[in-house]
């Protein structure tokens, strides 16, 4: 689908249209066209320094393209960073409450109490004290307030256990089976068979490949 799909037709629901980014005199990011539409889960692949966390981090608003532009036509996009994105001196139910207040949420504390059930995830230590998986909880839970169309992960599943993974993929399922999109990044080839129905591979910050996993499994390295 073109991005001219992406401000018309139905299914689209988020596209880059020619996006690409400079820090300096280093460009990360090549001018890229990517459109993601309803009921997909595209996975990012490539290495360290490919632009997968830059193109999503584009595709999330939290960071400005130094080309193109982003076109969004889904109501709301949720975006959890490799990184954790809260304040460590609160309580995940305090963060969840905050950034829900501050995004409009009509019950910031109900809310909150469902969001951390969602990601099965105890509210009884600041954030800095969580383990690194349950940082990642946190992420989530903070990814999904709104209850976006389109989820945004940075490597997702990276700090999580087993209950915690087997948790993220229900929660991206049930994304898709609403019509919703997902788009994460990866270095794990299982999640790519596993997860993926798309596979946009990434290097030097140009996209090289972008079709069904299977054709990826059989491209040339």
């Amino acid at each position: 689908m073109s991005v001219a799909g992406a401000a018309d037709g139905k299914r689209a629901l988020l596209a880059a249209d020619g996006v690409g980014k400079r820090f300096g005199a280093r460009t990360a990011l090549v001018a890229t066209t990517l459109v993601v539409e309803a009921g997909e889960a595209v996975a990012l692949v490539g290495p360290n320094g490919a632009g997968k966390s830059t193109l999503l981090s584009i595709l999330a608003g939290s960071l400005r393209p130094s080309t193109g532009e982003v076109v969004r036509r889904a109501r709301s996009v949720g975006w959890a960073p490799q990184r954790p994105a809260h304040y460590g001196r609160l309580t995940a139910r305090e963060n969840l409450e905050l950034f829900a207040s501050l995004a409009g949420v009509r019950s910031p504390r109900a809310d909150a109490r469902r969001l951390l059930d969602v990601v099965e995830l105890e509210d009884d230590a600041p954030a800095a004290e969580l383990s690194a998986g349950n940082q990642q909880r946190l992420n989530l839970a903070l990814a999904l307030l709104g209850d976006p169309d389109v989820l945004l992960l940075d490597e997702p599943a990276a700090a999580l256990d087993e209950a915690g993974r087997t948790r993220l993929w229900e929660i991206a399922a049930a994304t898709r089976e609403r019509a919703g999109a997902v788009v994460f990044a990866t270095q794990s080839t299982e999640e790519v068979e596993r997860r993926a129905d798309r596979v946009v591979a990434l290097l030097a910050g140009r996209v090289v490949f972008d079709g069904a996993p299977h054709e990826y499994a059989a491209a040339p390295a």
